[in-house]
């Protein structure tokens, strides 16, 4: 029976691996610790680990895990920036979950918008102390306005359908645009320009970390509205806060926080957090922050387990890697030998 270590485990995580496991009968390990160099020598005697958005796979992690035999890293989420793939390159095969519902996190996107808007969450807690008073709970119409998006993957797309069904008129950009589609695509420079309200759906990579910062926000119109449910380091968090205190931006919802590694997933309500950033975000009236949970409805779990356990069975048989993330596609044409192989390496 192949073993299995899974790292940063929550019970809803438990929940929905085991019903997909009952298919494979793997012997799974949870652990709620985050994988770093100390907790990756938990993985002794295992095949594979299955690893979360916020643990540390450095490359001090790979090397304990590879001298520890492990053959796999089973990402079950999305986003990869935690990995070092050049470390793991040879080593050790990295798979991800591209896609498990965009439908999730778009509609989390646009509840974020609606709620920061018409002011819900404070209308909420008016109503239960028995304030009905609409002093200060006016927002505008989404009809008419324009949105900014930014990324233009099966999340964005998602988004925007969900926007021209309110009326939004959409913009986008994407430095790998889709061809033939009827997304109106524009520079990056004309997004920030035009936009009412600009929502982040890219993955985060070297050329795009702070693509959100002081000079781009100077750029955008007076009270946008920025949405983000992509990565926390999209955005720098102290021009964020800096441009909502001047009023010039005019709301902000956050799924994601650039810090977030050592504080999202658990109750801290019981400790004095040190990020004065944080602190500061979390005290305006104009800032709506949740725990990165854009991806948690019972539809995604349910694809993550499957798509994950389904990884992990391909690199058990040796069959092609379809969600492995290749490092050598990154560099110099006909280095990756994934298109030959279905691996990107033997």
């Amino acid at each position: 029976m192949k073993k299995i270590n899974f790292y940063d485990v929550k019970p809803y995580d438990k929940e929905f691996f085991d019903m997909a496991n009952l298919k494979y009968q793997y012997q799974i390990i949870y652990h709620e610790e985050k994988l770093n160099p100390h907790t990756a020598l938990f993985a002794k005697g295992s095949d594979a680990v299955c690893a979360f958005v916020n643990d540390n796979i450095d490359k001090d992690t790979i090397e304990v895990l590879h001298g520890e035999g492990v053959g796999l890293i089973a990402m079950r989420c999305a986003g990869y920036n935690n990995v070092d793939f050049k470390a793991a390159h040879e080593k050790i095969h990295v798979v991800r979950v591209p896609a498990y519902s965009p439908y999730a996190v778009a509609e989390h996107a646009i509840g974020l918008l609606m709620t920061l808007n018409r002011k819900l969450h404070k209308a909420y807690n008016r109503t239960r102390e028995f304030n009905f008073s609409l002093n200060g709970l006016t927002g505008f119409d989404l009809h008419g306005k324009t949105v900014g998006v930014i990324g233009t993957g099966k999340i964005g797309r998602c988004f925007i359908d969900i926007c021209k069904g309110f009326g939004m008129n959409v913009i986008a950009y994407d430095p790998y645009p889709i061809k033939d589609s009827d997304i109106v695509y524009v520079e990056v420079e004309e997004l920030f320009r035009r936009s009412n309200v600009i929502s982040l759906h890219c993955p985060l990579t070297k050329d795009n970390h702070h693509l959100i910062n002081k000079a781009a926000i100077e750029k955008m119109m007076d009270g946008v509205v920025i949405i983000n449910t992509s990565r926390g380091a999209l955005i720098d968090s102290e021009a964020l806060l800096e441009e909502l205190l001047s009023e010039k931006v005019g709301a902000a919802g956050l799924d994601v926080y650039e810090e977030e590694s050592d504080i999202f997933y658990v109750d801290n309500s019981n400790i004095i957090i040190q990020d004065d950033v944080l602190r500061r975000l979390l005290s305006l009236p104009n800032v709506l922050l949740t725990s990165h949970q854009a991806f948690l409805t019972k539809e995604a779990l349910a694809n993550i387990a499957d798509t994950t356990l389904g990884n992990i069975s391909a690199f058990f048989e040796n069959s092609a890697l379809e969600n492995e993330v290749c490092y050598q596609c990154s560099g110099s044409p006909g280095e990756c030998k994934h298109v030959e192989t279905g691996r990107c390496f033997k």
